[in-house]
């Protein structure tokens, strides 16, 4: 076999030479999942997104199949995936194929002679570890978009009961003469903005006062004009992407709405000089979960379908803005794709707008067809 070279994670620079481990087999199985860490913490990925995740399946399919990486044939992966669909009938395409590529990319690492553990394997237990994940055993990938159907963009009717449930949970609170008016009012701004701006979670709650721009183009809205994400979806190994998201005349009610919780209601929180937009009691920045509480609190009060989440506001956004006429490149600046493919996926435009557009094309093309006839 080719020398194995010294690169992170490499099964020479992880085990110690001349020690003879009393149960040799965990030992290796335990230092080629620290030498896999340390080959991805070189590209810089993420612990707690992408590494940790890894290292969790690769255990659970050990457990499961009760060998170790140089024991392991199709068949145990194949029994796994079974397995896992009968115990979890809710068990998705995306989450298999998501299975998939984590398990074999942990077999390229250790099937990798540079690496050296197939040398270490041959070596110690007479077998070499092999890649056990191929065409003919994996999902083939035939569609688009393989998310959950149950996501998708919220009508503008769903939105206005949305919005008016949440304006409705102060005046209720008020009524009752329960604490919570200020964090309700807060709320219903956030919520508003998440749809205005169609940000995803960490986006929003990300916002700091700095991130407030002005548009020389729109003087009308003062500081409103467009907010500055610093903290958008990262490409693996990479720091998160950043991106400006202009306020649009169709959505320019939430300049109101933005000034009114910035000017009135922020500044009851007590956060001094803290820099976050979104706040706490406890003079605290907001977290993502908090705000999937304030969604599912204003959806709950306004009796909107359970399977809608804070995400559907993204989904929600980008086909009204197609509705709305808007460019195609637009869009995807917007919503901060890398790849107008992506952007199409979120793309559903409503059949009232597909039926005005008909009704347009064909006038175009037949002058008078509309008219009322003498």
């Amino acid at each position: 076999m080719a020398k194995a070279a010294d690169l992170a994670g490499a099964a020479h620079l992880m085990l110690v030479d001349g020690i003879s481990y009393m149960d040799p087999a965990p030992a290796v199985f335990e230092a080629m999942l620290e030498g896999w860490t340390k080959q991805q913490r070189a590209r810089f990925l993420k612990w707690d997104g992408t590494i940790k995740p890894r290292l969790s399946l690769v255990r659970r399919f050990a457990e499961f199949s009760n060998q170790y990486p140089w024991q392991w044939q199709p068949a145990e992966f194949e029994a796994f995936i079974d397995h896992l669909r009968t115990k979890a009938p809710t068990f998705t395409v995306a989450t298999g194929r998501n299975y998939q590529n984590h398990l074999r990319l942990f077999c390229e690492f250790i099937t990798d002679p540079r690496y050296g553990w197939m040398a270490v394997c041959q070596e110690r237990f007479g077998e070499v570890p092999v890649q056990i994940l191929h065409e003919w055993n994996t999902i083939t990938h035939v569609s688009e978009y393989e998310g959950d159907p149950s996501r998708r963009p919220l009508t503008y009717d769903e939105i206005q009961d949305l919005f008016d449930a949440a304006d409705g949970r102060v005046e209720e609170i008020r009524k009752r003469g329960r604490k919570g008016a200020l964090t309700a009012m807060r709320d219903s701004a956030l919520i508003k903005t998440y749809y205005a701006y169609g940000m995803r979670r960490r986006e929003n709650v990300g916002l700091d006062l700095a991130d407030l721009r002005r548009n020389p183009k729109a003087p009308q809205y003062k500081r409103h004009g467009a907010v500055f994400v610093r903290w958008g979806k990262s490409s693996k190994g990479s720091p998160p992407k950043r991106r400006t998201i202009f306020t649009v005349p169709e959505m320019d009610w939430i300049v109101e709405d933005l000034d009114h919780y910035l000017t009135e209601v922020r500044p009851r929180f007590g956060v001094g000089k803290h820099p976050a937009i979104w706040v706490t009691e406890r003079s605290g920045r907001l977290s993502r979960r908090s705000a999937n509480e304030a969604f599912e609190a204003a959806k709950q009060a306004a009796d909107l379908p359970e399977e809608l989440e804070l995400h559907c506001l993204r989904h929600s956004y980008i086909p009204h803005l197609t509705e709305f006429d808007y460019p195609e490149r637009f869009i995807q600046d917007q919503a901060g794709h890398g790849y107008a493919s992506t952007t199409a996926l979120y793309t559903g435009v409503s059949d009232e707008y597909r039926n005005r557009l008909v009704h347009k094309k064909l006038g175009q093309r037949y002058p008078g067809i509309w008219e009322d006839p003498k």
